[in-house]
Order: C-alpha cells, then structure tokens, then sequence
C-alpha cells in the first residue's frame, strides 16, 4: 500500500481520535512512503510538546495540558504503521497522556498492574467506565470518549493491557481479557465496574462481561463476533501476529474470537454499534451478539465505517448515555 492509500485508510480513524482533520492532510500529503509515516507523527507529537513547553512557562497551564493531550493522540497514531519507531512512540504517547493530565485533572490517577496501565478520572464517588482498546488501538486514541463519559459524570478509566499501547513491546494479547478486567476491578477498590470495548476491544468487553460478574453493564463499537484467520485480510493477519508473538499464536488467538457460547450469558445492559460500512472479510459483526444477549441492544449506523469515526454523532451519545443510565441505576 503507498502513502496515499494508507493515510486515506487511515483518515476517520485518525480524526475520530481527535486530531484536526486539515493538519492531518497536512502531514501525510507530504509522505513519500508508508516508512515516513511514523517519523512524520512522531516529529507532529513532539511539536506540540514544544507549544505545551512555551504554554506552560509563559501562557497557561490549561492550554499546555491540551497540547500534551494533543501530542499523545499524535504519538499512539505513529505506531499505525508498526514500523521500528512504534515502540518509541507508545512510551511518548504514555507520557505525553500522563503528564497533560497532571495539569488538567489534579485528581486524575495513574493505576498500573499486572498486565495493565491506565488512568482513573472521573469524580470519586461516580459509576466507573473501563475502556478497553483494540488490536492496534490504545488508551490515548479514545480520549473524545472519555470525555464525553465524564460529562455524563462518570468516572473513566482508560487503559492499555497485554500487548496493547505501552505494553505493546513487552507482552503479547491474550483473550483472557475478563482475567485482566478483574485485576483492575480490585486495583481500583470498586464493586462494579461498566465496560465499553472498541474494535477487537468489543470482543474483549463482550467476553469479560460474560465472565466477570462485577460487570454492570457493557458497550462494544465496532466488535468481532467471531474471527475466520483463514479470511482475514493479510494486514489483519499481520498485525495480529505482531501483538501476539508470531502467525501460529495469532492464529490460535484468533479461533478464540468467537461469542456464539458466552453471549447468552452477558446478562447486563449492553448496546453493540456497528458501521455498515465497516465489512472486513474473516470478521462477523456484532449483530448476533446483541441478538442472543439477554439485555442486548444493536445500533447499526449505515454510513459509518470501522470505530465510526466518520459518524460520532450518530452513537457516541447514544452509547454514553446507555453506560450512565445503567451505571447510575446499578449503583442506585
């Protein structure tokens, strides 16, 4: 695939992170080649650390914090391209996140586990959302999300698991997720706990919403009912074995993928959004989960494509409203 075509490949999920859709043509008309793409949004990234630099000496605390948050965003987008600059710029992502919050949110708190890094914002006596990433995905690329859960007055929790943003490079997906879930159920002292999932995140908040008893209620975005390796695409393939240490373990993760028996055990609220332009081949999407989930919910919006980024309004609210009505009332 050339630059071109991976950068317009690229756009919604991009932009649907949160980052201005006109500087992201800006930066990818310029690349040569798909090998320029990580360098680029690492050089984009540290650009904006130098404006929080000159904000927060001279400006605004406030203004500095947006451009960390920024540069964050910019930093997870370079590992896109799962180039030999991925693992420099999960680390920058992670602390560009951390520090941007430290002065926007003082009561914001790091939380790290075995097997998991993330962040708990949110008032302290509020329902709390986990929000669990993707295949190549990480806590930094659903910061919109999380803000629009916190406006809801949720609390957030945002983190990366096993071979997932920070933890990307020294650790391998597992699709035990519900085990990691539960670790982070008792770092963060809570009861219950809502989910959302994004991307291969929705099979994980799916399964451990079945498992894990602590789940109030759950929402997947984009998920995989059940995964077909020998249909998937080479790029899925190819990343998949990346994330889980080779093509026989990918393969063996991905005849996990399959919600046919756990389903009818998510007994929580649950809403499951799709694009219905999202079709890739060797992925079934969400629709038979909602339909064999006791308490499930399927919104499919037309023109929206993988995680929907070119159709937020047609589902973020729908989906944060669906957590803080079941959340609140859970907790009630």
């Amino acid at each position: 695939m050339n630059a071109a075509d991976f950068a317009a490949a690229q756009f919604t999920r991009a932009t649907g992170a949160g980052v201005d859709p006109h500087e992201y043509r800006r930066v990818t008309e310029g690349l040569a080649s798909v090998a320029d793409w990580g360098p680029s949004f690492l050089r984009t990234g540290h650009a904006y650390l130098e404006r929080a630099e000159r904000a927060g000496s001279a400006v605004s605390a406030v203004s500095a914090g947006e451009h960390l948050l920024m540069a964050a965003r910019w930093f997870h987008l370079a590992t896109l391209a799962h180039d030999g600059s991925a693992p420099r710029a999960a680390v920058e992502a992670d602390a560009a996140l951390g520090r941007g919050l430290t002065l926007l949110e003082p009561g914001a708190r790091r939380v790290t586990g075995e097997g998991f890094t993330g962040w708990r914002r949110g008032p302290a006596d509020a329902p709390v959302v986990v929000v669990v990433p993707g295949l190549d995905s990480a806590k930094e690329e659903f910061l919109d999300l999380a803000a629009a859960l916190l406006a809801r007055g949720l609390a957030v929790f945002a983190l990366d698991g096993p071979g997932q943003g920070v933890h990307a490079a020294g650790s391998a997906l597992t699709p035990a997720y519900e085990e990691v879930v539960g670790r982070v159920v008792d770092a963060l002292g809570v009861n219950r706990v809502g989910l959302v999932g994004l991307s291969l995140g929705g099979y994980f908040a799916a399964r451990t919403a079945a498992l894990e008893p602590r789940v109030a209620a759950v929402a997947t975005v984009s998920g995989p009912f059940r995964l077909d390796w020998a249909q998937l695409p080479p790029p899925v393939r190819d990343i998949m074995a990346r994330r889980t240490g080779g093509a026989y373990a990918a393969r063996a993760f991905a005849a996990h993928v399959d919600l046919a028996e756990l389903a009818p055990r998510v007994a929580v609220p649950l809403l499951v959004v799709d694009g219905g332009q999202d079709i890739i081949s060797g992925v079934t999407n969400g629709e038979a989960l909602a339909r064999l989930a006791p308490q499930g919910t399927y919104l499919s919006v037309p023109h929206g494509d993988h995680l929907l980024g070119n159709a937020r309004p047609d589902w973020l609210p729908h989906l944060t409203d669906h957590l803080a009505h079941a959340l609140k009332g859970a907790s009630a």
